[in-house]
């Protein structure tokens, strides 16, 4: 296997910042760092490679109620609203048992690339 680490990895989950403002607020995941940000949606009874990633680490934010996370041996359910911090190299998978779409957004640190996942196992044979 490659070695996709070409930038920092941070080992925990980075605080996030949360600015309140008249209108309302926002939480902050990241500043100035180097990141992927993608929104992944999950269709009804389908789910993603049970995987892990040399060159990254992910923070997982759920937009969506029912959400099914695997994170190594852990299996939860989790509603909108709260996040998952995944390290490098740990498996992980991302499931929906719903009979909706359900859309997580993903920030990743480190060098994003396809070739860093390591599949264990993959529904659709990649």
């Amino acid at each position: 296997m490659l070695n996709y680490v070409t930038k920092p990895i941070p080992a925990q989950k980075p605080k996030s910042a949360f600015v309140s403002r008249p209108w309302g607020s926002f939480d902050q995941y990241a500043y100035n760092e180097d990141c992927t940000v993608s929104l992944m949606t999950v269709l009804p009874g389908q789910r993603l490679s049970l995987q892990s990633h040399t060159g990254r680490a992910e923070l997982w934010i759920v937009i969506d109620d029912g959400a099914i996370v695997q994170v190594g041996t852990d299996i939860k359910e989790y509603q909108a609203g709260d996040e998952v911090w995944i390290p490098v190299n740990q498996q992980h998978r991302l499931s929906n048992n719903s009979n909706k779409p359900i859309r997580v957004l993903e920030v990743a640190f480190g060098n994003w690339q396809q070739e860093d996942i390591q599949r264990f196992e993959d529904d659709y044979v990649r």
